[in-house]
């Protein structure tokens, strides 16, 4: 039996601020701040549309409650000037191994945040798809790309810096050399979307 199946709590999401998380909050059917009055008033008379977003959930880590995150997971170099060596692997099969100062595996609603400020593409909602995306990479014509949103993998080749794993902009854990990572989306966040909700392409 799968449990792919939506959250049962609707949220909504409120940009305030600056920030790339909130480009990401207020593109995932965010409301800007200056439209929350209205936005209330829609979702306490029921019109909204309720939207079901994929969540990163990463697995493999020395942390027992695997984190979540709605817009994107990202291994990072711990030390500034410093680089490590990723593998990149979708459904078993290797992608590529880089190295880089990280990389960022991104959902659509946060393709256009952290990932889009690296190179990467913006993925509409619904693909089933995330942007893998290299942060810094050694080599100056790096590729990222598109994925299937169930079954990517990371894994840190060597041990020459620590490295950190980052949920939305938060760093949860670290990542092991030799340790593979899976990455799926078997947990969703739904989302009343109003609107007053700003639309994903602007």
């Amino acid at each position: 039996m799968s449990d792919r199946r939506p959250e049962p709590a609707r949220v909504g999401v409120v940009g305030a601020g600056a920030d790339g998380a909130v480009v990401d909050a207020v593109s995932a059917g965010g409301v800007p701040a200056s439209a929350i009055e209205s936005a209330v008033g829609s979702v306490l008379a029921g019109e909204f549309e309720a939207v079901a977003y994929p969540l990163l959930t990463v697995e493999g880590h020395a942390v027992e409650d695997p984190p979540h995150a709605l817009f994107d997971l990202a291994l990072v170099a711990g030390e500034p000037a410093r680089i490590s060596e990723y593998t990149v692997r979708s459904a078993g099969d290797r992608i590529a191994t880089l190295r880089a100062d990280g990389v960022v595996v991104a959902t659509p609603a946060g393709s256009t945040g952290y990932a889009r400020a690296a190179s990467g593409p913006i993925v509409a909602p619904g693909t089933g798809v995330v942007a893998v995306v290299p942060v810094s990479p050694f080599a100056t014509e790096a590729d990222h790309w598109v994925l299937p949103d169930d079954g990517v993998g990371l894994r840190v080749e060597r041990d020459e810096t620590p490295v950190r794993l980052v949920a939305d902009g938060r760093e949860v854990g670290s990542a092991d050399p030799g340790r593979d990572l899976a990455i799926s989306t078997r947990r969703h966040l739904t989302i009343a979307v109003v609107d007053e909700s700003a639309g994903f392409f602007g």
